[in-house]
């Protein structure tokens, strides 16, 4: 008994290695816990076809939006971890949303395999406003005269996070004005409702409104006389960035096969093109340093919720 235990045992890890090799053997799905037609829904289908190619495997997105991203999340975490079934995610719902309600998965629940884009936000005025600049913002914030008002696309928004985190540095009382997302915050900035808000560069340059400030470690290129926070005296770093996860127990071989085709994918001309186009800054990290970089921000956005009073208990 004990020799037919071996060889099964054998022919068992024989198996494994074979299908390693083979892998991917047919279509792989990628999981947009976002509807169709929003930033990162495009993000992915520009990552799609080169990735498909760099596979030598079909590949093909599919949407479940809701609940800011998080339904499709908690797909992939409770996904087989055989490498066919992904997904392509903002930090958000990864490193803020477990922190504001009670989710089945969380940052351990993913195996990271390759970041492919980083979204530097910046600090926005609104039309009408009753300063000129970030300077000016500071000064008329500390006045006490009243609480500066500032918006975000939604309560617990990585927005409304890195705009309340600025505050607190500054020492500024804000008031918060959630929306349903960024197009009706901009119309409220237009139309002098709020006063500041921190978005994506896009906005600003469909809209006109003043950069006040740059939230990235340089000067992005369409905005060459936007400062960053850093220049102002208040080095805060935040973007919205994302890429490619997978079940946390996904094999060695397998993501290995994916972090290669991921960063092939990544590198590619079309991709590159189609983000900046889409205003997110092409930028790949392997899996390694993709996680330790929503590991870091998911712990400051657990510091952050707390103090706002938003972290659930």
């Amino acid at each position: 008994m004990r020799i037919i235990g071996l060889i099964v045992a054998a022919l068992l890890a024989l198996g494994g290695a074979a299908a390693a090799q083979d892998y991917p053997s047919r279509t792989i799905t990628i999981v947009v816990g976002y509807p169709p037609g929003g930033n990162t829904d495009l993000m992915a289908r520009a990552l799609q076809p080169e990735l498909s190619r760099a596979l030598g495997q079909t590949v093909v997105i599919v949407n479940r939006g809701g609940a800011a991203g998080t339904i499709g999340a908690a797909e992939v975490a409770r996904a087989r971890p055989d490498g066919y079934t992904l997904l392509f995610s903002p930090n958000n719902p990864i490193t803020a949303q477990p922190h504001l309600q009670s989710l089945s998965y969380g940052l351990d629940s993913f195996r990271f395999l390759c970041m492919v884009y980083d979204n530097p936000q910046v600090l926005v005025g609104a039309r009408n406003m009753p300063f000129q600049d970030f300077a000016g913002m500071v000064r008329h914030g500390r006045s006490g005269k009243e609480a500066l008002v500032f918006g975000s696309p939604g309560q617990g928004s990585t927005q409304h996070i890195l705009m309340a985190a600025l505050l607190s540095r500054l020492g500024i009382e804000g008031l918060h004005v959630p929306f349903t997302g960024a197009g009706p915050m901009a119309q409220a900035a237009l139309g002098g409702q709020i006063q500041v808000f921190v978005e994506s560069a896009s906005i600003p340059a469909s809209t006109g409104l003043p950069v006040l400030g740059v939230m990235g470690t340089s000067r992005l290129p369409g905005l060459p006389d936007a400062p960053t926070l850093a220049e102002l005296g208040q080095p805060l770093v935040g973007s919205s960035s994302g890429g490619l996860m997978a079940p946390k127990d996904l094999p060695d071989a397998a993501a290995a096969v994916l972090e290669r085709a991921c960063a092939t994918a990544a590198a590619s001309e079309s991709f590159r093109t189609a983000a900046t186009r889409l205003n997110a800054g092409p930028q790949q990290l392997d899996g390694a340093a993709f996680r330790e970089r929503f590991a870091a921000e998911s712990e400051l956005n657990r510091t952050v919720l707390r103090d706002l009073g938003l972290a659930r208990q």
